[in-house]
């Protein structure tokens, strides 16, 4: 009997870290920022300063993907997300995010283009953030493309926390978007006064991690000094910055806003402290490389320079693991390849794009 429930506790337990190895693919990318999937196996990659990368055939291509726009690459902006359209396949859609100059000073950017051949092609900018403010801090952003084929887009408070509570203003929010950049049929403020109708939850700091697990939308967000959070994003929902939150000043240590809870804002699944360990980038695991991983949540973390595994059951989370540990410095996004291996790059100036494989 006590055999068996040490062989049923070894097969609860989280796999372990041997049970994988780290293979990089490419070096010299300058601060990648994301990548996306093309159906033939291929990646497309961003890189801050405002390239958009091939790597294809087990190589990087040297010249990068012709006819990006120009970007604002200062501070932490310049071109950040990706996504492929539902229907990539037939309309060569993908939509990518940026910090862009406008009136007033900078502001996150949705664009629009049609990729082909190393190539973008009819490129239409599609939404900005406005108003723009100034300073290079906090532009989100993230993108993700929901089973009801609208596009889910994360937004920064650009430094200037008090925006993200502001319901006439799109910072420190997540939009629920029409491909066209138009607010999506449905959603919550659509006819409500004080409100901008591209919104569908606000209250955000920094959501830099964005990933549908069926219809249930997750999303990890900066916080202040130890409030890094993991959210189930929903409809209309206040999630509390700067009101409430788990974090402190930086630097102070004092409080900030009201405590870390207040009726009315949604507490976040889990939190990190008492220091942050800088989270950007989500991925839910459902690949068949790692069984064991399956349904857990894959978080880049910038400080940790690792993968936090976050293990949830019944709406909570039960356990982390770290994995990559010390492999390739701030890892600035995870996703899930074709394949089921794990992907990410780290944010440098010699930055690298790697994947976890299993270890047999």
């Amino acid at each position: 009997m006590r055999f068996l429930f040490v062989f049923l506790a070894l097969l609860a337990a989280p796999a372990a870290a041997q049970d994988y190895r780290v293979e990089t693919l490419a070096r010299g990318l300058e601060n990648p920022w994301a990548v996306a999937f093309l159906p033939n196996g291929d990646a497309l990659i961003t890189e801050r300063p405002g390239r958009l990368r091939l790597y294809t055939n087990g190589a990087l291509r040297a010249e990068p993907v012709a006819g990006m726009p120009q970007v604002y690459a200062s501070g932490q902006g310049g071109l950040l997300d990706i996504a492929l359209a539902p229907d990539f396949a037939t309309t060569g859609e993908i939509y990518l995010t940026m910090a862009a100059e406008a009136e007033g000073g900078a502001l996150t950017r949705l664009m629009r283009a049609r990729y082909a051949d190393g190539r973008l092609s009819n490129v239409a900018m599609l939404l900005d953030a406005t108003p723009a403010g100034s300073g290079g801090r906090h532009f989100g952003s993230r993108l993700a493309f929901g089973a009801d084929g609208f596009l889910y887009m994360t937004t920064g408070d650009r430094g200037n926390d008090p925006r993200a509570q502001r319901t006439d203003d799109l910072a420190g929010k997540v939009l629920r978007l029409a491909r066209d950049g138009k607010p999506a049929p449905g959603n919550p403020f659509l006819d409500r006064g004080g409100y901008r109708p591209e919104i569908f939850s606000y209250g955000h700091r920094n959501p830099q991690g964005l990933a549908f697990d069926g219809t249930t939308l997750w999303s990890v967000e900066h916080g202040p000094q130890g409030g890094d959070e993991i959210n189930i994003v929903k409809p209309s929902l206040n999630y509390g910055w700067p009101v409430v939150t788990h974090g402190r000043q930086y630097g102070s240590g004092a409080q900030i806003g009201e405590g870390t809870a207040k009726p009315g804002m949604e507490a976040p699944i889990h939190t990190w402290g008492p220091t942050s360990p800088a989270t950007s980038g989500l991925a839910i695991y459902r690949g068949d490389a790692f069984p064991a991983w399956r349904g857990d949540l894959l978080v880049g973390m910038l400080r940790e320079g690792a993968i936090r595994r976050v293990t949830i059951r019944d709406g909570r989370v039960t356990g982390e693991q770290k994995l990559a540990e010390s492999a390739a410095g701030r890892i600035r996004d995870v996703r899930v390849g074709p394949d089921g291996y794990v992907y990410f790059v780290s944010d440098s100036r010699d930055g690298v794009f790697a994947r976890l494989v299993p270890a047999r």
